[in-house]
């Protein structure tokens, strides 16, 4: 499919836990107490039509299923969520496609099918949310690109983005984009390890 693509919410702390509250997390929806604007709608919609498929956790992927198909809007957005190929990684759902068309589950070695399927034609696999699902990603050096949209907010405690992975990883910087209320859109690619 091409590149694995990371794109999260993020906290200036490192914080991706429950951005939208749908999680009842004390400091959730985090994210709604800012207005991103037109820049960072524009983004995040450019973003999904570039992609070919979205990559997700089980968690997640069972908060979008749910979510998504009611959901309408002008810009297309939920059209494309719900449109697009979406892989579940997973051991214990069984059957995706029943609750979220165009949907299929990923199992057994994680690293290994995800390497298959980075390498087959294609666009970007973009992940989002999916905390267990990214770590396991960076610790195998399976990420090609970071896109954080790093929100004004120290919350102090809640689930961070980068766990103890044990893997040393440098970031080269590929752009850098405001959006409002002091939102900023940063987009990364993993340094070689040779360099």
């Amino acid at each position: 499919m091409g590149r694995i693509v990371v794109s999260e919410f993020i906290t200036l702390d490192g914080v991706m836990e429950d951005p939208g509250g749908a999680e009842g997390t004390p400091g959730g929806g985090w994210a709604f107490k800012f207005q991103r604007g037109p820049a960072g709608d524009k983004y995040k919609l450019d973003e999904l039509f570039a992609a070919d498929a979205l990559l997700l956790g089980r968690t997640t992927y069972q908060g979008f299923a749910q979510a998504w198909p009611n959901i309408k809007d002008e810009q297309g957005f939920a059209e494309r969520m719900n449109g697009v190929k979406h892989y579940v990684v997973s051991n214990t759902l069984r059957d995706a496609e029943a609750t979220w068309n165009n949907s299929q589950v990923i199992r057994g070695d994680v690293v290994a099918e995800l390497t298959k399927l980075r390498a087959e034609p294609g666009g970007d696999l973009l992940v989002a949310g999916s905390r267990s699902l990214v770590q396991t990603l960076v610790a195998n050096g399976l990420v090609d690109e970071y896109r954080l949209m790093v929100y004004p907010l120290i919350l102090g405690g809640g689930k961070r983005l980068f766990g103890d992975h044990g893997v040393p990883t440098g970031l080269a910087l590929q752009d850098v984009a405001p959006a409002d209320d002091g939102v900023v859109m940063l987009t990364y690619r993993p340094i070689p390890a040779t360099q």
